[in-house]
């Protein structure tokens, strides 16, 4: 899995929320390491904690190679110039090694409520969607240009999505998904699109402890996230399975859970479905832990 891939991103990265609960200093140190391991990117994702763009500032500048990848930036919480100059400012002062992936739960007009909080909808998805890359591609630059030109990805899993990603950025970052959508992605996004999917992983001998983990991060979306419950029935789930916390299909289908083999057996199986990268998000029985050993341990794959 050293093949660095058509996007210069390698096969592997890492995706993970951990970062948010730990100080700058700590945030760099685990970036150089990530780095040192060899994994092509850093993925990372945005809710209560840093905001999208001051994080891929701190793990840019803690590093020297490797790819800083927002998975995602959420649109409905900054505006199209706000974006668009933070990406800009980002590909100028780190030509080549950020990559703005969009998307974000407010994009429905559906309320989501998440942790007390109220997150308010904007609309249609694929609408909102189209609408924001317009008015980010509008916005007309005044500060010094980037030597490349931005790259991004949108958080695409319903089949319209995932053509306007295809159609007007590099590709999509799948989040919860199993190995049947990423087949489905690629064959409707065609060949050129990147395919870069993120996979749940919890690394532990004792099966029945790790499936216990991943049970409880399949329960948890399931429940609380509504486009993840569509995409889920369009994978033909039945809402028995979705609803009842996590069925075991449900649970063995999101997350890959178990020894090395088992995650690299699951690896295997995106990247031949037609994934040009897979980052392995890490899950533990205490998320707020930086799980450096698992992430020490992964690094075999590469």
């Amino acid at each position: 899995m050293t093949d660095d891939g058509r996007f210069g991103l390698g096969r592997l990265g890492l995706w993970t929320f951990a970062l948010d609960g730990h100080p700058a200093t700590r945030v760099r140190e685990a970036a150089a390491e990530i780095e040192e391991l060899g994994y092509g990117a850093i993925w990372y994702g945005e809710a209560f904690g840093r905001d999208s763009i001051s994080q891929a500032w701190l793990l840019l500048s803690a590093t020297r190679r490797v790819t800083v990848a927002a998975g995602i930036a959420n649109i409905g919480a900054r505006d199209p110039v706000a974006m668009a100059a933070a990406e800009r400012a980002l590909n100028e002062a780190h030509p080549g090694r950020y990559l703005l992936g969009l998307g974000g739960h407010r994009v429905d007009e559906t309320p989501l409520e998440w942790n007390g909080y109220r997150v308010p909808g904007v609309g249609k998805a694929v609408r909102s969607m189209t609408a924001y890359l317009d008015a980010m591609d509008s916005v007309p630059l005044t500060a010094v240009a980037a030597p490349e030109p931005p790259r991004r990805v949108l958080a695409a899993l319903g089949p319209k999505m995932l053509e306007l990603a295809a159609e007007r950025t590099l590709g999509a970052h799948p989040y919860f998904v199993t190995v049947e959508h990423t087949h489905r992605a690629r064959e409707i996004m065609g060949p050129d699109a990147l395919l870069a999917v993120e996979l749940a992983v919890v690394l532990d001998t004792d099966r029945a402890r790790a499936r216990e983990v991943a049970r409880g991060h399949a329960g948890r979306y399931a429940a609380h996230a509504p486009h993840q419950r569509a995409n889920l029935r369009r994978l033909g789930f039945t809402e028995a399975e979705i609803s009842d916390g996590g069925s075991d299909r449900l649970t063995d289908g999101i997350v890959a859970h178990g020894d090395l083999p088992v995650i690299a057996g699951r690896v295997k199986e995106h990247l031949d479905a037609g994934a040009d990268h897979v980052c392995l998000q890490v899950i533990t029985a205490d998320p707020a832990t930086l799980p450096l050993r698992e992430w020490r341990e992964l690094a075999a794959l590469i």
